[in-house]
Formats: structure tokens, sequence, C-alpha cells
């Protein structure tokens, strides 16, 4: 038999007559670290006969999604015959990177800027919206995936993995790759304040883990640390800039936590403050008509970047172009940066139309848009109609070349409109990721600490490794505790007060067995390790201490897939 062909036998199970039909496993490694639920697993579809897969897919409720668009098991089992399963495979692994893709420029390009903008209008320090709006910009794949994942307790394990996975690979990978590209002096006091509210963070977890549910007080306990964090990053700063003035002493170059500052001041002013657009802009400015204007911010590719930049770089903006021009239709933002702050009249008078239909299509999958009022007018429509109106209102009285003072409020809308678009993209993901997980019989657990952490680390950690490369490895090291402590700190806690507000008196979860708790063991390991390690060297970091990190993590991946598939595994008593 031809190899391709074996390999979808043993994935998918033979046909009737063959005796490895009635064998209730069928993937492609061992699954004993597996567990089974009370209720009928729905990856137990692949040990039944080809005939009555799509039937069991369809009448199982364990194999129904909450939420989404697409049905994903009904695709593979129903949709597609037995001998294009490999295809649908193939197919659905495309549609995951692209999904990753997605999550990724609408967090960088729309997300975070809306962000910045309102945290400027809402003039707040750059400690504080570093520590709350930054940090959500960042960390928005993870949060939302994590609100997903945490709306069914059978893919809490999903946002666990997601969540436990992403902290072990930014404080052992991206944080040892910082030290081996440019070995550094760790800032002593915020090292020591971030590590320390992580591993508190880690041992709530852990403790929920263990007692397999999590309460309201556990929940509002989350957010409350939390804030309690912000408020001693603030507190901090204000008694070291008081001791600083108080001192009247200038510290020496030498100093941590002033060449961090310095770093900030000279990194955000390289990336923020020139517009690469200087240098092509006329000497003699010339008015634009109203259709140029529209036809220019709906554009979402700049031809003399294209000429400048590599064949990589133009491979992947040709499957960003689809992306980008539906956002740019659907998100406003606003740039407090630019002359103009990105006022464009035509388009955000469009915008006030399309972004409040692209929301009431999003709520609950499109049931709020669908849902009719009085038997007369769907909700999207009514939303149609009055957001016409108001941007009738917006385009004759308001003109393409002044700012209206309102301008600051189509923040706060792309900002909800952004959130939603990653909100639909992450639950896309996780239904994808667990409808791999019946196929191939993976636990969610697996799944998170691999392929959804990963996806959502990747952009982290380029840019963290960049930072460092860049001659900034003490913000980029700052960087790997500070964002990881938002996600699974917000990411837990309010994903579980979203499903306690649901009507449920409290989440309950079902750890997939031993390798959750390698996870957390791993976790809290490696932050032990840097605990200890860094201040014993000084809090000098050089490329030692990063090999042994890379190391570690190479090693708690190993255990964890052996793990997984049975080979480590609790002897029975």
């Amino acid at each position: 038999m031809d190899g391709r062909w074996l390999m979808v036998e043993t994935v998918f199970g033979a046909g009737p007559g063959d005796p490895s039909a009635e064998s209730p496993v069928c993937p492609l490694l061992p699954t004993a670290g597996v567990n089974k639920t009370p209720t009928v697993d729905c990856r137990d579809v692949c040990g039944l006969n080809i005939s009555d897969r799509c039937d069991f897919i369809r009448t199982n409720p364990d194999c129904r999604n909450n939420g989404g668009y697409l049905n994903y098991l009904e695709g593979i089992f129903c949709l597609f015959p037995h001998s294009l399963l490999p295809l649908a495979i193939t197919l659905y692994a495309i549609w995951l990177l692209y999904l990753f893709l997605i999550l990724g420029v609408t967090a960088a390009n729309f997300f975070c800027p809306n962000l910045s903008a309102i945290s400027t209008t809402l003039k707040l320090s750059h400690n504080v919206a570093g520590v709350t709006f930054l940090a959500f910009g960042n960390g928005a794949p993870d949060i939302f995936s994590a609100l997903v994942a945490f709306s069914d307790p059978r893919t809490a394990g999903l946002a666990f993995g997601a969540l436990f996975g992403a902290g072990v690979l930014v404080t052992t990978v991206v944080a040892g790759g910082i030290a081996i590209l440019r070995p550094f002096t760790a800032a002593s006091r915020p090292f020591l304040r971030d590590i320390i509210f992580y591993m508190v963070a880690v041992f709530l977890t852990f403790t929920a883990l263990y007692f397999g549910r999590v309460t309201l007080a556990w929940a509002l306990g989350y957010l409350g640390l939390y804030v309690f964090y912000v408020i001693t990053v603030v507190l901090c700063t204000w008694i070291y800039r008081w001791q600083q003035r108080k001192s009247l002493v200038y510290s020496m170059p030498g100093t941590p936590e002033l060449l961090s500052d310095a770093e900030d001041e000279r990194v955000s002013s390289n990336t923020n403050s020139y517009d690469y657009g200087d240098e092509y802009r006329p000497l003699i400015p010339y008015q634009e008509t109203t259709a140029q204007i529209l036809a220019r911010a709906l554009n979402p590719l700049d031809y003399r970047k294209w000429r400048n930049k590599s064949i990589y770089w133009r491979a992947l903006k040709v499957f960003k172009l689809p992306v980008e021009f539906v956002l740019l239709l659907t998100v406003p933002v606003v740039d407090p940066d630019k002359d103009d702050h990105n006022w464009k009249r035509p388009l955000n008078c469009l915008h006030l139309v399309t972004s409040p239909l692209f929301c009431v299509l999003t709520l609950q999958s499109g049931a709020y848009g669908l849902y009719e009022i009085g038997n007369l007018l769907p909700v999207w429509a009514v939303v149609v109609i009055a957001g016409t109106g108001l941007a009738t209102v917006t385009f004759f009285a308001t003109s393409n070349y002044e700012i209206p003072r309102f301008h600051w409020l189509f923040a706060f809308l792309g900002f909800l409109t952004s959130a939603l678009w990653i909100n639909a993209a992450a639950t896309e993901v996780v239904n994808i990721l667990q409808s791999l997980g019946v196929v191939f019989r993976l636990s969610n657990t697996v799944l998170g600490l691999t392929l959804l952490a990963w996806g959502n680390s990747i952009g982290d950690a380029f840019l963290d490794l960049t930072l460092a490369r860049q001659g900034y490895p003490r913000m980029a090291f700052s960087a790997c505790f500070g964002g990881i402590i938002f996600n699974i700190l917000v990411g837990v806690g309010l994903g579980c007060l979203l499903h306690i507000s649901r009507g449920h008196v409290e989440v309950k979860l079902e750890p997939d067995g031993l390798l959750v708790w390698v996870l957390a063991g791993a976790l809290g390991l490696s932050l032990v390790f840097s605990l200890v390690l860094v201040p014993v060297q000084c809090f000098q970091l050089n490329r030692a201490y990063g090999v042994c990190l890379l190391v570690f993590y190479l090693t708690f991946l190993v255990v964890a897939l052996l793990t997984e598939f049975g080979v480590i595994h609790l002897k029975s008593v």
C-alpha cells in the first residue's frame, strides 16, 4: 500500500471490513495520555465506521461549538469524502495560519493605534498606559483566545495550555534569545517586582486547577491582583523619581533603571516621531477631491515601499492585502502622531455605517444582527439606516482638511470594532484547534501550549528580539514579564468572570490529566530558576544564561509531548 494512503488509514480508521475498524483508537500517535470524560467524547468518532461518523458529529453534544461561523468537524467528516481527509486537514492548517495573520494585522495596525490614541486622549502617564492599554494591545490575541476558550469547560484546557505555554515560551526562549543576542545588566527592582507578581499569578492558577473550579471571588481576585500590580508599578515609579529629585544627584550612566527609561524615550522617538512619508510629500500642496481621498485611504499598498522591499516582504504583503482592505473599510484608526490625526472625511463617514454593521454581525456569531425587531426589520437593517443618517449629517457638517472636535470618538469606535475582529478570529482559531484535536486525538492542553501559544506569541517574540538586536535589551527583557502578567491575570480573571455572568455559579475546569501539571510545574520552575540565578549573577545576563533557558524549554517540550502520548504517566495505585 502506498505510504500516503497508509497514513490516511492510520489516522482516520480503516473500512468496515478491516479488523482495525473496530478499534476505538485511530490517531497518528499513541493516545494513552488522553483522558476520557463521563459523556461521549467527541474524539471517539475515529473509532466508528466511516459511514457513522457524520451522524455522530451532528448528534453528539460534545462535538458542537459554542460560537463561530463554520462547523469544522462537520466539514471534515460530512463535507469531505474519506479519501480527501488529508486535503481537508491541509486546508484547515492553511486557514489556521491565515487566522493568525488576521490576529497579528488587526492587533498591530488597528487595535494598538486606537488604544494609544485613547490613552493620549485620556492623558494617561506612560507607566499607566504601558501596563494597561499597551499591555492589552500586545496581548489581545492571547486575551481573546482565552475568553473564547473559557466559555466552554471542554476548551478551558486550551486556554490554560496557551497561557502557560506562552509564559514558558516567552520567559525561556525569548528571554534567553535576548541574553544571547546582547548580554546586558537587568534592572533589579523592576525584574524582581514583575517575576514575583507573575509567580503569584501562576500559583493562583495552579490552585484553581487543583480544586477544579474558579468561583466569582477567585475571578475577582485575579483582576484585583492586576489592579494591585498597576498601582505598584505607578507607585514604585513615583517613589523612584521622588528619590532622584530629593537627592539632587544625577545617576551614573550605568544605572539600569535610568538606562531603561532613556531607552524608552529613544525607541519611542525613533519609532513614532518620524513619518517616512514626509520625504515624498510634494513641495506645492494640492487639494485632493473627496473621491481621491477615499481611494487613497482604502489602498493598503504603498507602491514606494513595495519597490524597496524584499521578495519575502512582498509575498507576505500579498496575503495581507485582502485582510487589510476589509479592516480599512470597517475599522477607523485615530493617530495623534499625524498632522491630520488620520482624519479621512469620506472614509470616516463610511465607518459610521460599516463599523456598527460589523459589530452587530459578529456579536454571538451574528445572532443579534439577524434578530428581527417586531417581525419587521432585522437589527442589521436598523443599524444601516441609523448609520447612514449619522454619516450623512457628519459628511455635510465637516470638511476634508479640518479635523472635527469629535474625531477622538472614532478611536473608541475603532477600538470596539478591532476588538470584535480579534474576538471573531480567535473564536475560529479555538474551533479549528479543537477540531484538529478530535481528528488526531490530542488534548486541548497540548494544542494550547504548542500551536496556540506559538501563534499568539510569535509577534511579541520578533518584536522583543528586534529590540534587543537594535540595542535595547533591557526594554525587551522587561516586556517578557510585563506582558504575560497581564495575559494570565486578565485572561483567566475576565474569561471566568464573563462565563459566570452568563448565569453559571462557577467555572468548571477539566484539566487534561498529568500534562497540565507538567505545564504549570515547568512554568513555575522556570520562574524560580530565573529568580535565583539572575540575582546570583548580580543581574548580569550573559549568553550562558540564555543557552540554559533554551535548553530548559526544549527539555520541557520533550517532556510535555512524552506525557501527552503516554510515555510518561502516573502509575495506577
